[in-house]
């Protein structure tokens, strides 16, 4: 069965370091995890197209998303990709075409609950570190709006994590059920 694991959540709700916790976790757990980013595939493009304005972003963006998925799509069965990404940032039929070429069975949602206090917080006070080609601190108040607003794309379980917490064993106990028992 072929399974993805999609972490999901506004910018600046904590799902990189979700991530990082979760694959660890499942590694430890025996399961052949592999993280993917889409800030990591983005900044790559960056690196080797250039950066420009807001539409361009987004291209870059698409380009990133469509990109990880077709990663996946070559994956053997047994690896169980995480996708990091703000999955909201498409409408819905993208999501399920990538899943749908990606050959996916299973899905786990793991949505990385926040303020919107805090997620433009955080976005203003991590831009400074960030690469250029990423929207500009000023984006925070957009972010304040979109975060009020967000859910779930609940393609299947949905594990909902307090961003704003660390990440406790039940969370991993509750992401490995829903991962093992589809």
């Amino acid at each position: 069965m072929r399974q993805v694991i999609l972490v999901n959540g506004v910018p600046a709700s904590g799902k990189s370091t979700v991530l990082k916790r979760v694959t660890d976790d499942l590694i430890d757990r025996g399961i052949a995890a592999v993280p993917l980013t889409l800030d990591n595939v983005k900044e790559g493009l960056f690196e080797e197209i250039g950066i420009g304005d807001r539409d361009h972003n987004r291209m870059l963006g698409r380009a990133s998303y469509r990109a990880i998925f077709n990663s996946i799509a070559a994956f053997p069965d047994a690896l169980v990709p995480l996708v990091d990404a703000w999955h909201g940032f498409q409408p819905p039929e993208v999501l399920n075409a990538h899943l749908a070429r990606a050959r996916t069975d299973h899905v786990v949602e793991i949505w990385c609950d926040v303020t919107p206090a805090t997620a433009a917080a955080r976005y203003r006070a991590r831009s400074a570190e960030r690469h250029a080609g990423h929207l500009p601190p000023s984006y925070a108040e957009e972010l304040f709006a979109l975060a009020a607003s967000a859910a779930p794309r609940a393609l299947g379980p949905v594990i909902r994590i307090d961003g704003e917490a660390p990440l406790g064993t039940g969370d991993l106990d509750r992401i490995h059920r829903a991962l093992t028992a589809p």
